[in-house]
């Protein structure tokens, strides 16, 4: 799926993104995984999403196309992705963070809550998790990898089953169609990303505080990170709906990417939420201080 690559200037510099499909409503903003870039979704991913609503798909800072420094710090993170809604002049949106942009997508959930009607975290957790499953133990080498060949992607994102590799062979082809392409991510930039994941103390003891609807979802064998710590946000976000796919890793989304794009399409035609639309409208309407 090729759209024309954007770039607006914001206070952490040119931030590059792309912009798919139409509509009056709300967009639905896409953050990207661990050395993932605007150009890194599926297409077949995009596709039903972009037939039903606008989509926006940004760089975070020193990732892909924008300029700028990745910030050694998930907060940091949200802080890019919040600037860069204003840049954009967009007060309100729907929201998507899959792997490393699920955490980052959380802490703009919290950070600035009225800005956020929907909230979809995607093969991610909330860290501070140290009980249950843990990520295979070949996980940090494979990713350090300077460059990370399909062995390594089938690894990482699907199940070891003949019918799940195959749908990630299928899914690297249809990536390898992609068309004038971002730079890809580099080694200094992953480094910092890396950070950024092994320093942050996590968000667990805040997600009784999400005031959005949450859809949670991963693949059943996520060797990344185990599903049980998407369960672990589905039992302690107040509003939350869990989604775990069968025979599938981290990239269920591609293995499964009509499927769940469904499911994203049906979330986010939800009604609004009692909460968040008055903590929105205070938000928009509160006047000075006397």
């Amino acid at each position: 799926m090729s759209s024309p690559l954007e770039y607006v200037e914001t206070a952490h510099g040119r931030i590059a993104y792309r912009r798919d499909g139409e509509g009056d409503g709300l967009p639905l903003v896409l953050l990207q995984r661990f050395r993932g870039t605007i150009d890194d979704w599926d297409p077949d991913f995009l596709a039903p999403l972009a037939a039903q609503r606008r989509i926006i798909r940004l760089d975070n800072a020193g990732i892909g196309g924008s300029d700028g420094t990745v910030p050694d710090t998930v907060d940091g993170m949200a802080e890019v992705v919040l600037s860069f809604l204003d840049a954009l002049g967009l007060s309100r949106v729907d929201l998507m963070g899959w792997s490393l942009g699920g955490f980052v997508a959380q802490h703009v959930a919290l950070a600035a809550p009225e800005r956020i009607r929907r909230l979809i975290i995607s093969g991610s957790g909330p860290g501070g998790v140290s009980e249950g499953p843990q990520p295979d133990p070949r996980v940090p080498g494979v990713m350090a990898h300077p460059k990370n060949g399909a062995a390594d992607f089938l690894f990482l994102f699907f199940a070891p089953s003949a019918s799940s590799r195959a749908a990630g062979t299928a899914s690297l082809e249809r990536l390898a169609r992609v068309e004038a392409r971002v730079p890809e991510v580099t080694a200094a930039a992953f480094t910092a990303q890396l950070k950024a994941i092994g320093q942050s103390p996590g968000v667990r003891d805040r997600l009784g505080q999400f005031t959005m609807p949450v859809l949670v979802a991963n693949g059943a064998q996520d060797v990344m990170i185990p599903a049980y710590r998407s369960y672990v946000i589905a039992q302690e976000a107040p509003n939350a709906k869990l989604i775990l796919y069968p025979n599938a890793g981290h990239g269920f989304l591609f293995q499964y990417a009509e499927d769940f794009a469904d499911e994203v399409n049906r979330f986010l035609a939800g009604p609004e939420t009692t909460t968040a639309a008055a903590a929105h409208r205070s938000d928009l309407h509160q006047g000075p201080t006397p």
